[in-house]
C-alpha cells in the first residue's frame, strides 16, 4: 500500500463535509500545521473536530473556526480563542468540553479497540448528565465511549516511508494516542527518511497505525503565550 504522499493537499484530498477529525497537538505545540492549512484551503464545512484545544484566532484550528468550517468542537481547553468564544455564546458552534484525561483515554480506547471506558473524572458534575454511572468497590465511575473519528491528522518530528513516527519532546502530547485512533491516520513530519533509518527502540508510533505520510514545509511553530524574565536594574 502506498503511504507516501507529496504534500498535505494530496494526503487530505478525500476528506469531505461533515466528517469527524482528530487533530493532534497541545496548545500550538505539535499541531499538524500543514494539514490544517490544507483543510482551510479545501473549505469543507460541518466538521466535528476532536482536539485538546481550538488553536488561537489566527493560527491552528482557529483558522478553521474563522471560516466557520467547524460544526462541533470536542476539546478540554479553549481559553485562547476569541472567535471560538463568540461562536459558542452565539449558538453557532456546538461544544463538548471534557476532562483532559478523559479526552486522552477515549482516544486510547479507540486505538486499543475498546468500545468504552469507566472513569471517575466528571462524576457528580455537568459532564455526567445523561451518562451511565456505575459503582466499583464503593466508588462511582462514569461511562465514556471511545471516539469514532474518520481521520486522525497528526504531526511528528521524523517518520519513515512506512509511517513509523518519532515525536520530539512535548510535541509528543496527544499525537501518539490520536495516531492509533483514526480510521485513517495522516501524519505530517518535519523529516521523511527511508525505511530502516529510524532506531526501532525510539519509534513512538508504529507504522501499522499510519495510512498516509508526507513531509511538511514552512513550519512556524508559534509560541502560544510568550513569557520572558523581567529585566531587573
Amino acid at each position: 500500500m502506498k503511504k507516501v504522499y507529496n504534500n498535505a493537499d494530496e494526503a487530505l484530498k478525500d476528506i469531505q463535509d461533515g466528517q469527524v477529525l482528530m487533530l493532534g497537538g497541545f496548545g500550538l505545540c505539535g499541531i499538524p500545521e500543514n494539514g490544517i492549512n490544507a483543510l482551510v484551503k479545501k473549505g469543507i464545512k460541518n466538521l466535528t473536530c476532536i482536539s485538546n484545544n481550538a488553536g488561537v484566532d489566527d493560527f491552528g484550528i482557529g483558522l478553521m473556526l474563522k471560516q466557520k468550517q467547524v460544526k462541533k468542537m470536542i476539546a478540554s481547553y479553549v481559553g485562547e480563542n476569541t472567535e471560538f468564544e463568540r461562536q459558542l455564546l452565539s449558538g453557532e458552534l456546538e461544544v463538548e468540553l471534557i476532562p483532559q484525561g478523559t479526552l486522552a483515554t477515549r482516544c486510547m480506547a479507540a486505538g486499543y479497540g475498546m468500545p468504552a471506558i469507566f472513569t471517575p473524572a466528571g462524576v457528580g458534575t455537568e459532564v455526567a448528565e445523561g451518562k451511565e454511572v456505575r459503582n466499583f468497590n464503593g466508588k462511582d465511575y462514569l461511562l465514556e465511549y471511545a471516539f469514532e473519528a474518520d481521520y486522525a491528522i497528526v504531526k511528528a518530528w521524523k517518520g519513515d516511508t512506512e509511517g513509523n513516527l518519532i515525536y520530539k519532546d512535548t510535541a509528543r502530547n496527544f499525537n501518539p494516542l490520536m495516531a492509533m485512533a483514526g480510521k485513517i491516520t495522516i501524519a505530517e513530519v518535519e523529516e521523511l527518511v527511508p525505511l530502516g533509518s529510524l532506531d526501532p527502540n525510539h519509534v513512538h508510533t508504529p507504522g501499522i497505525y499510519v495510512q498516509r505520510i508526507f513531509q511538511g514545509i514552512d513550519y512556524e511553530k508559534r509560541i502560544e503565550q510568550r513569557t520572558v524574565r523581567k529585566v531587573v536594574d
